[in-house]
């Protein structure tokens, strides 16, 4: 995702603000990550035990005012790529 200018870290505080419950909720890996090469970019990894776990985990209100609360400091440019996990290291 693109942050606006100025609001990357922000973003990124409410982005880790919320890990701590979420392995509760079926979340095994969630890394946060930030571009070295511009102040904008930031790239969130997620692997969930289901992806029911996942939808269920964006009606928790919590992550709805998170993503209220971080929406507007975000450019509206979003990836992302959703895989199947067959094995490795790390979950």
């Amino acid at each position: 995702m693109k942050a606006k200018p100025g609001h990357r870290d922000a973003v990124v505080s409410i982005l880790l603000r919320g890990v701590d419950g979420l392995r509760q909720v079926g979340c095994e890996l969630y890394v946060v990550s930030v571009s070295d090469s511009d102040d904008v970019t930031i790239w969130v990894s997620e692997v969930w035990h289901s992806k029911d776990a996942h939808d269920a985990s964006l009606r928790l209100p919590e992550t709805k005012a998170a993503i209220a609360e971080a929406m507007p400091m975000l450019t509206g440019e979003f990836t992302g790529h959703e895989l199947t996990v067959l094995g490795g290291l790390g979950v």
